[in-house]
C-alpha cells in the first residue's frame, strides 16, 4: 500500500499562535476569497518559496483541519479515496485523505500534484468544480457532497516539472490560482530571524547571497537559492557555526555537485559572509 503524508490540524507555533508566515502580495486575500466561495485553489512556484507553509498559515487562520498528501509517481486514485482494509479480522472501508476532508470539513492539500498517477489527478475533478462531490464506486458508490468547509488545494512548480507532466487545461480551469516567487529581500530577511533567531548581520548575508544566486543564470544548477535553504543555514548559524560554513552545507552543496560550479558559489558566499 502506497503510504501518504497525512497531516490533522495544521501545527501550531509554541505561543499558540499557529505557523508564521509572511505575505509578500495579495496571496492570502485571494486563498480566504476561494475558500469562503467554495473554490479549488492551485499555488505555483519554485521549490522551498513558501507555498507548504502558507497552506499551514491559511488552515490555521480559517480554523480547519489540514489533509497533507505528499504526491508521488506511486500515488493512485485509492490513496486520496480510501480502501478496504482488514481490521480486527474483519473488512473496513477506510476513508482516505481527500474523502475525510470531504466527509468532515478541512484543507486537502495536494503537494506536487502532477507527481501523482493520472487516475489520481482525475479524480479530484468532480470535487474541484461546481459539484463539489466525490464518487466511491468501491464503497457502493457512495455519493458525497463536500462539507461547507472543504477546500481543495493543489500545488506544483511548473519550472520545475517537464511538459510531461503539467496540469491538463480542463483540471486548471477548475482552480483559482496563486503564483509564487522568491520573497522581496526586507521580507525574507525577516522570515528569516523570526524562524530561526539569528542575528540580523548574519541574516542579511545569506539572503543577500540568495538573492544573488538567483540572478545567476543557473546553468547546470539544481535549483535556485530557495526561502528554505536560507532558513536552514541560518539555523545552523543560530547553533553556532560560521555564517560560511553554513552557507555552504545548507546552501551551496545541495545546489550542485560540479566542484567548479561550488568553487565559484563558495567564492560568492565568501564575499557576502566575510566568514563570519
Amino acid at each position: 500500500m502506497t503510504e501518504i503524508t497525512v497531516a490533522a490540524p495544521a501545527r501550531r507555533t509554541a505561543d499558540g499562535t499557529g505557523p508564521y508566515y509572511q505575505p509578500v502580495g495579495n496571496e492570502v486575500e485571494v486563498f480566504t476569497a476561494a475558500f469562503r466561495s467554495r473554490r479549488a485553489i492551485m499555488l505555483t512556484g519554485p521549490t522551498g518559496c513558501g507555498k507548504t507553509r502558507f497552506v499551514e498559515a491559511m488552515a490555521h487562520q480559517l480554523g480547519v483541519p489540514l489533509h497533507t498528501v505528499s504526491c508521488h509517481e506511486d500515488l493512485s486514485s485509492s490513496d486520496l479515496l480510501g480502501r478496504y482494509l482488514l481490521k480486527a479480522g474483519e473488512t473496513v472501508w477506510v476513508d482516505g485523505p481527500l474523502t475525510r476532508a470531504a466527509r468532515h470539513g478541512g484543507i486537502c492539500y495536494l503537494d506536487e500534484i502532477v507527481e501523482a498517477r493520472q487516475d489520481a489527478t482525475v479524480v479530484v475533478h468532480s470535487v474541484a468544480d461546481h459539484r463539489r462531490e466525490l464518487n466511491l464506486e468501491r464503497h457502493g458508490a457512495e455519493r458525497i457532497v463536500a462539507h461547507s468547509d472543504f477546500c481543495l488545494v493543489v500545488s506544483f512548480n511548473p519550472g520545475y516539472q517537464s511538459v510531461l507532466k503539467d496540469l491538463k487545461v480542463s483540471t486548471r480551469q477548475r482552480m483559482v490560482t496563486v503564483r509564487f516567487g522568491f520573497p522581496p529581500a526586507e521580507a525574507e530577511h525577516e522570515v528569516v530571524v523570526r524562524e530561526t533567531g539569528v542575528g540580523p548581520d548574519e541574516a542579511w548575508a545569506l539572503v543577500l547571497f540568495a538573492q544573488a544566486v538567483r540572478r545567476l543564470e543557473h546553468g547546470r544548477l539544481r535549483e535556485a537559492a530557495s526561502t528554505r535553504t536560507v532558513v536552514a543555514a541560518a539555523a545552523l548559524t543560530s547553533q553556532g557555526m560560521s555564517t560560511f560554513d553554513a552557507g555552504m552545507a545548507a546552501m551551496v552543496r545541495p545546489m550542485t555537485d560540479d566542484a567548479d560550479e561550488e568553487a565559484g558559489l563558495a567564492a560568492m558566499l565568501e564575499t557576502y559572509t566575510a566568514r563570519r
